[in-house]
């Protein structure tokens, strides 16, 4: 039988595809494909344990931007959404990185889907030729100890604490955690 979920999983929504509608048993069974923001934002907001909500404003006015989303038999499985760092100049050449804003897996893929996911997108973001040197994403340390990174060969760069980004200069909307983030990095292929 497949998994419950919402309508937003089903990919092809008006063919039955192929397989019987069986469950994935393994993320190497996946499709990784680009999806369109809209359907990340939509599909991060079901699954995120911690940062549901995005603003379509911040995903969007950057110098790239990327979004993944694994695919099996006409189900999502998992949403990744790729953007230019959002504190690119708090960053040693933060214009050649690219972030990792958001990593959401559904609660029934297959284990080690965030791990797969990882290492499909880092070589797709490689054949961009964007000049990409290095990828980075923030693990929340109140909710995730930063195994998928260490799993996938990713460095811990930066132990960090909580810090406030409103300022007199431009008021911030409420924050969805004061938890101490750890800034993870890999480096690309030159």
């Amino acid at each position: 039988m497949r998994p419950s979920g919402d309508s937003i999983r089903v990919v092809h929504p008006l063919f039955q595809e192929e397989g019987g509608g069986s469950i994935p048993t393994s993320p190497l069974q996946f499709h990784i494909g680009e999806i369109h923001l809209d359907l990340a934002m939509r599909l991060n907001e079901l699954w995120h344990s911690r940062f549901p909500k995005t603003v379509r404003e911040n995903l969007q006015r950057v110098r790239f931007g990327v979004n993944y989303g694994a695919e099996f038999e006409g189900l999502f499985y998992a949403v990744a959404i790729w953007t230019s760092p959002i504190a690119s100049n708090r960053l040693i050449d933060g214009l050649s990185a690219l972030e990792l804003r958001r990593l959401a897996v559904a609660p029934d893929a297959p284990k080690n889907t965030p791990s797969r996911m990882l290492s499909v997108m880092r070589r797709k973001i490689e054949a961009k030729e964007w000049g990409i040197k290095r990828l980075i994403s923030y693990q929340d340390t109140e909710v995730h100890e930063g195994t998928i990174y260490k799993a996938s060969g990713w460095k811990l760069a930066n132990i960090g604490s909580f810090q406030e980004w409103t300022t007199e200069r431009r008021k911030r909307s409420e924050v969805q955690s004061k938890a101490s983030k750890n800034r993870w990095e890999i480096d690309l292929a030159s």
